[in-house]
């Protein structure tokens, strides 16, 4: 009996790659979207809302997630100060921690659906 094996091990891990690549993306749009609901509404009218992004590395499958204002940082850190309700510091600090099974599931998802 003769058997012949096609390795395709560079190809499966170059889509495993691509898969992860693209689940941090949707990943983090996810926990950006979330937070977004969360973030303090400043007098400016939402300058701080608009300003969340997302960015991934690719080759280091690395997502961040993040708010572009001067007081971005200080807003989520300051307990203290109140919100309008449904909004609160640690507006993004808390999506990442809650949402933690849904960023693995959709990342597993892209991957297995590059694996087909």
């Amino acid at each position: 009996m003769k058997m012949k094996i096609d390795w395709r091990g560079a190809k499966v891990k170059s889509e495993a790659k691509a898969g992860a690549a693209h689940g941090l993306f949707l990943a983090a749009e996810h926990v950006l979207e979330v937070s977004r609901r969360l973030v303090p509404i400043a007098p400016d009218g939402g300058t701080l809302e608009r300003s969340g992004e997302t960015d991934v590395d690719k080759s280091a499958l690395r997502a961040s997630v993040f708010y572009n204002t001067v007081y971005a940082a200080r807003q989520h850190e300051e307990l203290t100060w109140r919100h309008d309700a449904g909004r609160t510091a640690k507006y993004l600090e808390g999506p990442i921690n809650s949402e933690e099974d849904t960023v693995n599931r959709i990342i597993a998802k892209e991957i297995k659906s590059r694996l087909k």
